[in-house]
């Protein structure tokens, strides 16, 4: 189950949090909510031995915490892209109701992580009680705290421009001060502590993927070889590389070519008379096989490659369907392609 929610105040979290759930809960809140363990425990049993959910099909739930501006929403990118349900800014005492919902006959949810912090009110307390009660309750979940130095927290906020939650009227550095006095006691609580400071996204993302996920295969990226017109528009807005390759022997100007588009081989054969091309190849295959795997390790999803030429109908063609080939049968990427103006109408006064 893959979801990212949102959650702000509301007058009644707990009208929210029932109208959730597709059947009855479990009373999980009750026993959330009481602070004596024996008084939950069955005669004769030991604390450590009372797990009445540990049969529930949750299997991780991650907890992630920490400083305002020290990668959280990185954080909750990296177990959405892993499949794991998710909801961002939820009060602590919500943290109880939530796992009700997790636990309840008819969840299905198996991975689950929840981002709580200053944002949602009463932190320190509430969401230390939480955790202690899970961890008594034998529900398997895990904490990762994300820390930073002010040095880096300052930077920033200065370059996203927003405000500190804990110091909405007043600096920046206040808030990171008291945010880091309030959320410290924390740190001895987590499984995992990791410090962002100078670590950029992808760098992050890699280190807590390290951390909590099983290692498995790259995920497939998906690459788009999509070829184009330059005299029909601009290149496609999403393509991340563009190649124009007017420079290349035009077929339009042959009067037995110009009806044909780059999937002829004729038109291919015409293109490539000058032997310009088998150096254009020489030259981007090895650009792309360096790119590729690169880009699979930042954990890029999608890649464009656009090709140009002057109306998108016989060298762009003929270069994209020659990539898409050769990348077929790699093991690593997803391969489509995409003639946006191939269709399009001749114009005799414009080459091609």
């Amino acid at each position: 189950m893959r979801a990212h929610l949102q959650f702000t105040f509301v007058p009644e979290p707990g009208d929210i949090l029932s109208s959730m759930a597709a059947t009855k809960a479990p009373r999980l809140g009750r026993l959330l909510g009481r602070r004596d363990r024996a008084a939950r425990e069955p005669d004769g049993a030991e604390p450590s031995q009372f797990h009445p959910y540990a049969d529930t099909r949750l299997e991780d739930l991650v907890v992630i915490t920490g400083l305002s501006g020290a990668g959280k929403s990185t954080a909750m990118a990296v177990f959405e892209d892993a499949g794991y349900f998710c909801v961002d800014n939820l009060p602590p005492e919500m943290l109880r109701g939530l796992v009700e919902l997790f636990v309840h006959e008819g969840s299905k949810v198996e991975h689950a992580a929840v981002v709580s912090d200053v944002r949602g009110g009463d932190y320190f307390e509430a969401l230390s009680a939480v955790l202690q009660d899970l961890a008594a309750l034998g529900l398997r979940h895990r904490v990762l705290y994300l820390d930073a130095d002010d040095q880096a927290l300052l930077t920033r906020y200065k370059e996203t421009r927003r405000r500190h939650p804990l110091a909405p009227a007043s600096s920046v550095e206040g808030g990171i001060a008291s945010e880091r006095a309030l959320a410290e006691p924390l740190r001895e609580m987590a499984d995992v502590v990791i410090d962002s400071s100078g670590l950029k996204a992808h760098m992050l993302r890699r280190k807590i993927a390290d951390e909590f996920l099983p290692r498995a295969p790259a995920a497939r990226l998906a690459v788009s070889f999509e070829s184009f017109g330059f005299k029909h528009g601009p290149a496609p807005r999403d393509a991340d590389l563009v190649f124009d390759v007017r420079f290349l022997p035009n077929p339009h100007y042959e009067p037995g070519l110009r009806p044909l588009t780059g999937h002829d081989v004729r038109v291919v054969e015409y293109i490539a008379r000058d032997g310009t091309l088998a150096e254009f190849y020489d030259h981007l295959d090895p650009l792309l096989d360096f790119l590729i795997p690169r880009y699979v390790a930042e954990g890029k999803a999608h890649l464009t490659i656009a090709i140009g030429c002057t109306g998108g109908r016989h060298r762009s063609v003929a270069i994209a369907e020659h990539l898409a080939e050769r990348y077929r049968a790699r093991d690593d990427v997803f391969v489509e392609v995409v003639h946006r103006d191939v269709e399009r109408g001749e114009r005799p006064d414009i080459g091609r």
